[in-house]
């Protein structure tokens, strides 16, 4: 029951997160923005990059962002990587 319940609050939080990140040609030439800002997902990651807490990065930086716009910064950036092809040479 526990894995059923888990598994639904992480498809409603991928959908969330999603809702969060745009990419739209008009806005920062098509990079991955928070929605609704023209917060690019790079500068967020960052400064998360760099060790600042999510809350620090909220009240000095982006106050006009929530923690979940962090957190969809970060799942984005994991989608990426997650999906990333790689190719290694064999020499």
């Amino acid at each position: 029951m526990h894995k059923k319940k888990r598994q639904g609050k992480q498809m409603k939080r991928k959908k969330d997160y999603k809702e969060r990140i745009i990419l739209d040609p008009q806005v920062h030439f098509g990079k991955p923005c928070v929605a609704g800002t023209r917060i690019p997902v790079e500068d967020v990651l960052e400064l998360v990059q760099e060790g600042i807490r999510f809350e620090e990065i909220l009240s000095k930086y982006y106050p006009e962002l929530a923690i979940e716009d962090v957190k969809a910064c970060a799942w984005y950036a994991t989608q990426l990587v997650k999906h990333e092809e790689v190719h290694i040479g064999v020499g």
